[in-house]
């Protein structure tokens, strides 16, 4: 029987079997079929600590038995409150208004209203969004709208608002990403520019300098242009810190996490604000309070996963698995740095990647497919971008994992 399942970033029309999975546990996921298969890519780089991790999933049974969801409009609750001021207690300041989503393109979509409002309840007329060339957000309107335009949305364009796009500063040409952006600002009518910081997922993993990253907030900083920090895949340690922006001693005016906030488990988002933007909504005018919200905004499962994510961040050496698991990778990837089938090859943190040459480049590259499935035969789990392939496993991985994958990249690429 055919399933009645519509896969995301999925064409059924190529019949590209799908496996079943029963379970998995730590760097793995098992097949109904009794496959093991090593997640070299975090289950879409959410999954952190490992699979199943037993603090998070008996955080999750606990509090399945106190309260599982309650209308967060003018109502709290203690797994919420607990998650808020330990959020506040471990990022910068000031960081410290937590408005909770359930995704990474909804707290996207929060962050450019806020923004936005910001400005509108000031009296202020910024409305324009600047954003990084190749960059992507998300899949709703707004965090389309700010992403890359090209295949993902192309269908979409009649929906999408105009953005003032900065190009991605290539190494040896940086400044004239700087000088874009110095422009754009002074003209005196953007509200914000949202990047992906030091590393731009979907768009290929691309990688910037620390040094670029801190002038772009510097310059947002002297025309009063809102900075919004992209998080959703570079936080929790992906880069070799807890956050990205650390590497740059930057601190965003909105700051975006999701996926390894629950450490994988379950979703759950945050948009992170400054108090200037939390005062501009602030008043006895219902009018101006903050229009945005979600059914399960604050799911009370949800924060009680993430709040068992956080403790292990505190009571764990976590960085220590972090820094330990970015040698491994290095290590491992000399194997392929000199195969003359890769070019570009790249790490940040816990993050390698690498252009496999094909005559076709980009995400619809031809060569996707057939990396893929090659993968899959193998029973590694790695989804390439088109022909760029990225290593993102959960940090409990062990050697002869690692070791597997990339020995499966050389001989997949050597076969190529």
């Amino acid at each position: 029987m055919t399933s009645p399942i519509w896969h995301p970033f999925h064409q059924h029309g190529l019949k590209e079997p799908i496996p079943l999975v029963s379970h998995a546990d730590g760097a793995a996921v098992y097949t109904n079929d009794g496959r093991r298969i090593i997640d070299a890519i975090s289950s879409w780089w959410v999954t952190t600590h490992g699979h199943c991790h037993p603090r998070i999933m008996s955080a999750v049974r606990e509090q399945t038995e106190k309260l599982d969801q309650l209308i967060f409009a003018g109502w709290t609750h203690q797994p919420a409150e607990d998650l808020a001021a330990e959020l506040v207690r471990i990022l910068p300041r000031p960081l410290n208004h937590v408005f909770f989503s359930d995704s990474g393109s909804t707290s996207v979509e929060v962050a450019l209203k806020m923004a936005l409002g910001y400005f509108v309840n000031r009296g202020d007329a910024r409305h324009r969004i600047l954003v990084l060339e190749h960059s992507y957000h998300g899949d709703t309107i707004g965090s389309m709208s700010v992403g890359a335009r090209g295949v993902f949305n192309r269908a979409y364009a009649p929906l999408l608002f105009d953005v003032e796009t900065i190009p991605f500063p290539v190494t040896g040409s940086e400044q004239a990403t700087l000088d874009a952006l110095e422009y754009a600002c002074a003209l005196g009518d953007a509200a914000a520019f949202i990047v992906e910081p030091l590393i731009l997922g979907a768009g290929g993993m691309l990688v910037y300098s620390p040094a670029v990253l801190a002038e772009m907030r510097a310059i947002c900083e002297v025309h009063g242009v809102l900075f919004i920090a992209d998080e959703v895949m570079t936080a929790w340690g992906r880069t070799g810190t807890l956050l990205a922006c650390e590497q740059a001693n930057v601190v965003p005016d909105i700051l975006c996490l999701s996926k390894g906030l629950t450490g994988g488990s379950l979703p759950l988002a945050v948009t992170i604000a400054t108090p200037a933007i939390f005062d501009a909504h602030y008043s006895t005018d219902r009018a101006l309070q903050f229009f945005h919200s979600s059914s399960y905004t604050g799911n009370a499962i949800a924060c009680a996963a993430a709040n068992a994510n956080l403790a292990i961040w505190r009571e764990e050496p976590v960085l220590v698995r972090i820094s330990d698991l970015a040698a491994r990778q290095s290590a491992n990837f000399k194997k392929l740095a000199d195969h003359p089938g890769i070019a570009n090859p790249r790490q940040l943190g816990t993050i390698v990647a690498m252009d496999i040459t094909a005559k076709e480049a980009g995400y619809l590259s031809e060569l996707g497919p057939h990396l893929k499935a090659a993968f899959t035969a193998s029973d590694i789990l790695l989804r390439p971008l088109g022909n760029t392939v990225y290593v993102m496993p959960p940090y409990c991985i062990d050697d002869h994992d690692l070791a597997l994958i990339y020995d499966t990249i050389f001989a997949v690429v050597d076969e190529l």
